[in-house]
């Protein structure tokens, strides 16, 4: 594995990418520094320090400031992250499923680069809406459920959120914050052309592990500080981190898995040549939809709660509705429900058994034992809803994780995002793709890859045709490399600042 690393700056070609998307993380690390003008981010920084990092169970504010990799507590120009970005995408595509207008135009040639410019566009409009809310909610921040609770970190610190507010504030805050985010997407199309991985989704995986410094420097003080060390403290520590371990090994092995289904392809004479008379399988993954029902899952119990905090700021059964929508039994049911249903979802609005079907049929391919057409598409269809039931399956164990392990071991909730949820499974799923297209520029150099053979062993352990094979060790180390060398930067980092 260090020959790979090696490897990977004899290439020129891919020495550039790669130092080409380490200055873009600089950039992107820097303007998560960079206060909006008008904003005292010492009142946010503690704030977040005292309040949200320590609190209970997660909050909205807590999410998004992990998304945007702690930009949100500095009220900086990356504050809103590349999230309308995404928003605007998931709102397009879906759309296309939709509105038959839109569907024709993504099967145009072209069509495609236009539905990208349509997103590109709603972003901006998403920006704007969202660069206001949070202004207004920064002049009166006792006035929202938010931001509860910085009433008296104001009133320690003797000094207020906004000095000046007013129009002026709010129109500054909104250019800022737009300007920010467009940046943030341009710099992501940057990365994907220019450097390697997806850039977008890099950019979220790279903001959440900056908040894993953080999270163990929280969790260290939580379970090993003097005030709190305890004869199986050492013993929980280390059982903690053999947890984390599986947990990533299990997610790897999730995110890799898939269902092998054979298809043959029948002779065919054209002219003098004969095509087809080959064998290949077509891949079902079995969690299909990614990280998508978990975000839409949260998204959906989370704001619930601040909407009804709004409608209602001095109602005790509002205020209890609101918890019990963000913690205990009610919230573990209702979040496995809409993961179970988003995953159906997703499924049926993008994975197409009777155009593959078809396709099949048109290119004289077959499964066998399946006659083509509408058994083919039958068949797909009915492995698909089992492999959803898997998949849907383990996403909602990993979505109530994190509540779980809070509950029980009473970790902090910045601690306990790391153990499963949104965040492990964005991070596990870029790393995962950006070792795929760095070792695809290794083999065309004809460099052993990151594994013998010149094969990640995660995508060639499978069994035969049907079934899901484990995926081996050393995908996992050199994930595991990846992550370390990141959390002894951050602590060092950290425990430089303190």
């Amino acid at each position: 594995m260090l020959s790979a690393f090696v490897n990977c700056f004899k290439i020129p070609e891919l020495r550039q990418r790669i130092l080409f998307t380490l200055a873009v993380i600089v950039v992107v690390r820097l303007g998560s520094a960079v206060p909006c003008p008008g904003v005292n981010p010492n009142v946010l920084s503690e704030y977040f320090h005292t309040v949200i990092d320590q609190q209970a169970q997660g909050s909205v504010v807590g999410m998004l400031n992990l998304f945007s990799g702690g930009a949100l507590e500095n009220c900086a120009l990356f504050s809103l992250s590349v999230m309308p970005y995404i928003s605007a995408s998931i709102m397009i595509q879906l759309l296309t499923t939709v509105l038959p207008v839109l569907g024709k135009l993504a099967r145009e040639e072209g069509g495609r680069e236009k539905l990208t410019q349509y997103s590109r566009i709603l972003t901006g409009f998403l920006c704007i809406f969202q660069g206001y809310l949070l202004a207004v909610g920064f002049e009166n921040p006792e006035s929202i459920p938010l931001l509860h609770g910085i009433t008296s970190v104001i009133e320690r610190l003797g000094v207020p959120l906004v000095p000046d507010p007013g129009w002026a504030f709010r129109l500054i805050t909104v250019l800022s914050l737009t300007s920010g985010t467009m940046l943030l997407m341009w710099l992501g199309e940057q990365i994907t052309d220019k450097g390697i991985g997806n850039g977008v989704s890099l950019i979220i995986t790279i903001g959440i592990l900056a908040r894993l410094p953080a999270a163990l420097l929280q969790a260290w003080s939580k379970l090993v500080s003097p005030s709190s060390i305890s004869a199986s403290s050492p013993l929980l520590v280390a059982l903690l981190l053999v947890f984390l371990f599986g947990v990533v090994a299990a997610t790897v092995a999730m995110t890799q898995g898939v269902r092998k289904i054979v298809v043959h392809y029948a002779k065919q004479v054209r002219g003098n040549r004969v095509y087809g008379g080959q064998s290949t399988f077509l891949p079902l993954k079995v969690n299909y939809a990614g990280v998508m029902p978990l975000i839409f899952a949260q998204a959906l119990l989370l704001f619930p709660s601040t909407i009804i905090g709004f409608l209602f700021p001095n109602s005790p059964a509002a205020a209890r509705f609101a918890t019990s929508l963000s913690a205990g039994g009610l919230y573990y049911g209702i979040t496995v429900l809409l993961v179970f249903f988003f995953s159906y979802f997703w499924v049926a609005t993008q994975f197409n058994p009777v155009q593959i079907a078809d396709d099949l049929k048109k290119h004289g391919g077959f499964v066998p034992g399946i006659r083509p057409g509408k058994p083919t598409a039958e068949f797909l269809d009915f492995s698909m809803t089992r492999l959803t039931l898997a998949g849907a399956g383990f996403l909602s164990a990993l979505a109530v994780l994190p509540m779980l392990v809070q509950s029980l071991l009473g970790i902090p909730a910045i601690t306990a995002q790391f153990f499963g949820g949104t965040s492990l499974l964005i991070v596990v799923g870029v790393m995962l793709d950006t070792m795929r297209q760095t070792e695809t520029h290794l083999l065309q150099r004809r460099y052993d890859g990151f594994l013998k053979r010149g094969k990640i062993r995660g995508r060639s352990s499978f069994g035969p045709a049907g079934r899901t094979g484990p995926v081996q060790e050393g995908t996992l180390v050199w994930l595991y490399a990846l992550i370390g060398l990141l959390v002894i930067a951050g602590v060092t980092i950290s425990l430089a600042k303190h």
